[in-house]
């Protein structure tokens, strides 16, 4: 799952395996392991990609879906007490009809 997310990251920034490597200190043979799933990269290099590519590193692994959730939590603070009560109430409903497994 990170191989291929580090690779859709890469292809939407428009770079290189050979780009990133560099950026990385690493070879393009390492980011070609990772993309395939052939490694795992280690931590500091999970915080590297997260950095270089403006994601939280919850996204980077999988975890979640929301690339950025210090926007999307901006986002939400912005809205109006009347939307804020139908956001959450819209959550309710989904919740209800896909509870956690």
């Amino acid at each position: 799952m990170v191989g291929k997310i580090i690779r859709e990251l890469r292809i939407e920034k428009g770079i290189t395996q050979n780009e990133l490597s560099n950026y990385l200190g690493l070879t393009p043979k390492m980011i070609s392991f990772y993309e395939l799933g052939e490694r795992f990269p280690p931590y500091d290099i999970i915080t590297k990609l997260a950095d270089y590519f403006n994601v939280s590193t919850d996204y980077l692994l999988g975890r979640s879906n929301i690339k950025k959730p210090e926007k999307f939590i901006e986002d939400y603070r912005s809205l109006s007490k009347e939307d804020i009560k139908k956001v959450e109430k819209y959550m309710q409903e989904l919740k209800a009809k896909n509870p956690p497994k």
